[in-house]
């Protein structure tokens, strides 16, 4: 008897609980939509920023948002100047491998480039060839103007960080940032100076002698330099010839003197290219031309002192290759190991160099720069120092 009495007692009570509950049946999805908010807030709304700034955080920013790099993570690396041959891309070299070693890169920096008469391919062959060498960065100084930009392109495709230094992709396309040496426009300014300097206020007339007909640099510095020509202060000074060497020393020497050929009242050779201009001062020299043509230009101090001193190069600019290089690679290796995301207004520290903004390229319609600065003009007085 005792369990036919348990039995419809349990029977009533689960009715009881059933009649107070009423709806729980339709109403059971309620507390999984309560608890579904919960589920997805906690990735969505508090978790993404946290994961997008930890890159930020491994790389050590310092106060007022200034990125630290943080040494030793692996990234293959190209230095890969116009070509091969030439002492101010060896310089820069130097500077690269400082940096290479300060970030204690496990990785390969490997300096590299092609001949002077197989520049323009050379440089597109290399940069076609870095994905499937498994390199992460190529830095470039662009000798092809625009016609590298589907070769950059591709390799920033193929995951290949491209950096331009000393020389940038006219259009920016297929390039991460450019280092620039200088202000393009304050280029023109110096050398413009320097010219109304040697041939005196006076005035009279001069030439320019420049590297290849598509290296991007020499371009914009030479348009500048006649924007800087068009002040009145500048009004004497005439501007007869451009004529190209292609950054080789016999030929520089050849066209140095067929301008003087060509232009019997010539004054002064303005060659903004260092192969240039100390091809043309040892052009003056050996003809006895220096008390009648002078030289000025872009030069390396080491190989135009003698010049300088001789009264033949009178004044001539440059900066140091060797922190361009220095500069490139702190900047390359940031972004190759995601540490820098290569944004207009990012911060980083250059090691022994300081820090530096990521900014637009005011010189160019498109494309970012990070710009070193400055110049140094080079007389008798310092020349030697």
């Amino acid at each position: 008897m005792r369990k036919v009495l348990i039995l419809p007692s349990l029977v009533t009570l689960v009715a009881l609980v059933l009649a107070a509950c009423g709806g729980q049946p339709t109403a059971a999805p309620a507390p999984t939509a309560a608890q579904a908010p919960a589920a997805t807030a906690a990735p969505v709304a508090t978790a993404a920023p946290a994961a997008t700034q930890a890159p930020a955080a491994t790389a050590a920013p310092t106060s007022g948002g200034v990125i630290k790099l943080e040494p030793g993570k692996s990234a293959s690396m190209i230095l890969l100047p116009k070509f091969l041959g030439i002492a101010v891309f060896d310089q820069a070299n130097e500077g690269a491998q400082e940096a290479h070693k300060e970030l204690q890169n496990p990785a390969e920096l490997k300096f590299t480039g092609p001949t002077a008469e197989n520049s323009v391919q050379g440089q597109i062959e290399v940069l076609t060839n870095a994905p499937t060498q498994k390199v992460a960065a190529v830095m470039v100084s662009n000798n092809a103007g625009d016609q590298i930009a589907a070769a950059a392109e591709a390799a920033q495709q193929a995951g290949v960080k491209v950096v331009t230094w000393d020389s940038p992709i006219p259009s920016a396309k297929g390039e991460s940032i450019f280092v620039a040496q200088v202000d393009f426009k304050e280029t023109g300014k110096v050398m413009a100076d320097m010219a109304l300097s040697i041939i005196g206020e006076a005035g009279g007339k001069f030439a320019i002698l420049s590297a290849a007909p598509d290296a991007a640099n020499q371009n914009a510095w030479i348009e500048s330099m006649k924007e800087v020509l068009k002040d009145s202060k500048y009004s004497k000074l005439e501007l007869v010839d451009t004529v190209y060497g292609n950054d080789q020393s016999e030929e520089s020497y050849k066209q140095a003197l067929a301008l003087v050929d060509k232009h019997p009242e010539l004054k002064l050779i303005m060659a903004p290219t260092t192969v240039g201009i100390a091809a043309a001062a040892k052009a003056m020299t050996d003809e006895g031309l220096c008390d009648t043509v002078k030289v000025s230009g872009l030069g390396l101090p080491a190989e135009m002192a003698a010049y300088t001193r001789s009264g033949c190069a009178p004044q001539f600019a440059l900066w140091s290759f060797k922190d361009l290089g220095y500069l490139t690679y702190y900047l390359t290796y940031g972004l190759a190991t995601g540490q820098l995301k290569g944004t207009e207004g990012e911060q980083f520290e250059a090691g022994r160099m300081g820090n530096y903004t990521i900014t637009k390229d005011p010189t160019r319609d498109a494309g970012l720069r990070v710009l070193m600065g400055p110049f140094t003009v080079y007389n008798k007085d310092n020349v030697d120092q």
